[in-house]
This record gives C-alpha cells, structure tokens and sequence, in this order.
C-alpha cells in the first residue's frame, strides 16, 4: 500500500514522481500567467490555488497525476471563470524534484564515466520541458562508488563526485542564459 502526504496525488514529471509538494509553485505558476496577460492586478491567484488543491485531496481519481494533465485542468478551469488570457499564458511550472544520480550511474556502468554525463544531460532537459526550475541532485556518492566499481570510497570516487560537481556547476552557469532559469543544488 502507498501512502501518499495530505491525501495528494504523486505528481510525475518526467520520469520522476514527486510526493509531499507545497503549493509555491503553483501560485507562482499562476503569477506568471497573469503577469504574461497583462494583469498584474489579479486577485484570485489565492483562491484558484486553493481550489487546485481542493482538487488534488478530494476529487483527483489518480493516484498518480501527470505534470501537464493538471496544469491542462487549471486552464479549463481558468476558462471557466472567464480567464482566458491567463489560462493561454498557464505555462507548466513543476514542484521542486530530488533526483538520486543512483539510477543513471548504474544505467551507465562501471567506468562509463562519459555515458553518465550524457544520461544525466538528458534528464535535467527533460525536467527542464516538464517545467522544473529546481531540481536538488543526491547521492553522489553512491553513484560515483557505482561507475567507479566499488563499495567503498576511494580517492578516484572522491575525484568523480567533484567532477560530478563542477559539471553539475558548469551546467547551471549554462542554463542561466536560457529562456527559463533553474536552480540546481547537490547533497554530498
């Protein structure tokens, strides 16, 4: 059996499942969509978010709910009350996503160190088109053990996690000078 946090459904974006969101993102979502309108005035950013959670705990029949199939509700919904404008400019924003570097080194091997930045390029811009803008990164020790071919941690492990590191770094400088900004963070 599951349990999922508030009675919400799992969120998945991308290939990932989000569980235990806040509701920042949505608001924010929405603010960015009346900015988008011109209404800088919008006063129901507030109650629009409360009746998407409403949803979410006591109407949603899925336990698992695709990024885009909600956002895809709220602009029904904007339309609905007569915000059109608002629910043409509703550009998906994703809660923020923990990804474990556990699965995409394992997918690349031992010693396949090329293979894993690649794979691990491929998911930050999959996240990206899903909407996420912040994404936290964990286990990187592990993953490092896992392409390195051992259990414990050794001088070459610890020299993969600082690459790992700085090409994370490296790709956030880089994605700064793209249209939609994101925040990247790692957990030693």
């Amino acid at each position: 059996m599951i349990c999922i946090v508030g009675n919400l459904p799992v969120l998945k974006v991308g290939h990932h499942h989000v569980v235990g969101y806040d509701t920042e993102w949505i608001d924010e979502a929405l603010s960015r969509a009346a900015i988008a309108s011109n209404r800088h005035d919008f006063p129901f950013i507030d109650d629009i978010r409360d009746g998407v959670m409403h949803y979410l705990e006591h109407r949603c029949p899925l336990r698992v709910l695709p990024l885009e199939d909600l956002y895809e509700r709220m602009r029904v919904m904007l339309r609905k009350i007569g915000c059109d404008a608002i629910a043409n400019n509703l550009v998906p924003l994703a809660p923020p996503i923990t990804v474990s570097l556990v699965k995409s080194a394992r997918e690349a091997g031992n010693g396949f160190e090329l293979v894993f930045f690649c794979l691990l390029t491929e998911e930050i811009n999959l996240l990206r088109e899903c909407g996420a803008e912040s994404i936290r990164f964990c286990d990187i020790k592990e993953g490092a053990s896992i392409m390195r071919g051992g259990k414990t941690t050794t001088k070459a492990c610890q020299q993969l996690c600082s690459e790992i590191v700085a090409f994370l770094e490296g790709f956030k400088q880089d994605a700064q000078l793209k249209q939609r900004k994101i925040t990247l963070s790692v957990d030693l």
